[in-house]
């Protein structure tokens, strides 16, 4: 248990059936479905490693809650990682202890999953996000707001007034594609653009990752509802989700969508992509090993970072078929199926972005040594920044062996660990041209709409 629980636990009242209260001392560990804990039985996390056990005997139900509330408490901290301060410890252990027995008390959702799963599924996407822990506790609370088990009124008393107004412009966002009595691509833009310019750019993400959540477990509504849900996906909430940032969500929620609404081509292209990623894995993974070996024994970079990731690339489904109609191409076409990020922790500093900047382009000169570099596709997105400010290099080299039949060219991405987090991690201002905002000019008075109509509705309502 972190130092910051310890602390919240020894000073916060938690829940027992009955009249029963009881206070958490601050080195007690919890474990798992056990009436009475016993030392070797404990489950330890490194903060709490040398922590004396406290014997207490608790009701069953009680018990249950208790190690429901400290184990999703723990993965919602470690989760939001630097993020994560003692305001919004103290926020989301609020939210648990208010949402886990009124979760309790519900029937299973549709989709076959107790409401408490599906709320900490929710919560945990969005930690992953980095998003705040006003967004992290909407998240939280929405199945019990919307089963009408909470009020917004005690939303607002008992945890934040923020984190209602968050939920209540989510639940607005909610019913967005009835707004629309044809989904065609005209009617789908105007939709995007009214949700960035209406609504608070956070229930918009909490939004998304609840459709996602929904995505996930779509095997469980009726083929209409299927077809229904994936067609709003992929017209709507697929795009909006590039709009603000959340690009891994984007292609999950395309891929997702693709293959309910196209199964057969589905099938059949991510058959042949698992053939190729199999063949290829081996090649990928001797690529990485070889890449970080040379990177690590740089010099030059020993000096500048801290430590280096290298992750491998997921080939979305539908980008590929994207591209295979847009471009004409046959499967075996398409050379660029092998992927690499390389993502740079420059030491700290006063000039901690300078060092970041000089990290990014000795990697890419050390890979240029390594590789024949493919040059009419080589991307600067550093000195050159989108108009949405993600920032990176791009490389597209080619990593074939001797005797390997054609080429077999991979692209390389290489950021700091904050070009990494402005990418991926949900940043309002990201990549809004891809959800149909094209114009930097438009971009930000749609952020600027978005933010009066948040600051209006917080002081009207």
């Amino acid at each position: 248990m972190s130092v910051s629980a310890q602390r919240i636990f020894h000073s916060t009242p938690l829940f027992f059936t009955g009249t029963q209260r009881a206070y958490l001392p601050p080195h007690f560990v919890v474990l798992p479905s056990h009436s009475c804990y016993k030392p070797d039985a404990r489950v330890r996390s490194p903060a709490a490693a040398a922590a004396p056990i406290i014997p207490m005997a608790v009701d069953l139900s009680g018990g249950k809650m208790v190690v429901e509330l400290v184990g999703a408490f723990n993965d919602l901290t470690e989760r939001m990682g630097e993020i994560s301060t003692t305001f919004s410890s103290q926020l989301l252990f609020r939210s648990l202890k208010l949402t886990i027995p009124l979760l309790h008390s519900l029937p299973y959702s549709s989709d076959g999953r107790p409401p408490l799963s599906r709320a900490l599924s929710v919560a945990c996407l969005l930690a992953d996000l980095q998003m705040d822990a006003e967004v992290i506790s909407a998240g939280l609370l929405r199945e019990a707001v919307e089963a009408g088990v909470l009020t917004m009124l005690e939303v607002k008393s008992q945890i934040s007034s923020s984190t209602g107004h968050l939920l209540h412009e989510n639940l607005r966002m909610k019913n967005a594609p009835s707004k629309v009595d044809v989904l065609d691509d005209e009617s789908a833009s105007a939709l995007r653009k009214f949700c960035l310019a209406y609504y608070d750019i956070r229930a918009v993400i909490l939004e998304l990752v609840l459709k996602l959540d929904t995505m996930r477990n779509i095997d469980h509504l009726p083929q209409h509802q299927q077809q229904t849900l994936s067609l709003e996906v992929m017209k709507i909430y697929a795009p909006l989700a590039h709009a603000v940032g959340a690009g891994t969500i984007s292609l999950e929620l395309e891929d997702i969508a693709f293959q309910y609404l196209f199964p057969y081509s589905y099938y059949y292209l991510d058959e042949w992509l698992r053939s190729h990623e199999t063949e290829k894995m081996s090649h990928i993974k001797v690529c990485k090993d070889q890449l970080i070996q040379v990177l690590n024994r740089d010099s030059e970079l020993e000096e500048l970072v801290d430590d280096i990731s290298i992750k491998s690339r997921y080939k979305s489904r539908f980008s590929t078929m994207k591209k295979l109609l847009r471009d004409g191409r046959r499967p075996e076409e398409v050379n660029d199926l092998l992927g690499l990020r390389i993502i740079l922790n420059p030491k700290p500093g006063s000039d901690l972005m300078q060092r970041g900047l000089r990290a990014c382009y000795r990697t890419s000169k050390v890979i240029r040594s390594m590789w024949k570099e493919i040059t009419d596709r080589t991307k600067d997105y550093i000195t050159n920044p989108k108009a949405n400010g993600y920032r990176s290099l791009h490389l597209v080299v080619d990593v074939g062996k001797h005797g390997m039949v054609g080429r077999a060219l991979m692209e390389i991405q290489i950021r700091t660990k904050e070009m990494d987090m402005m990418a991926d991690a949900g940043a309002a201002a990201h990549s809004l041209y891809k959800g149909g905002l094209t114009d930097p000019q438009e971009v930000m008075s749609s952020l600027f709409t978005s933010l009066v109509h948040s600051f209006y509705d917080i002081n009207v309502s």
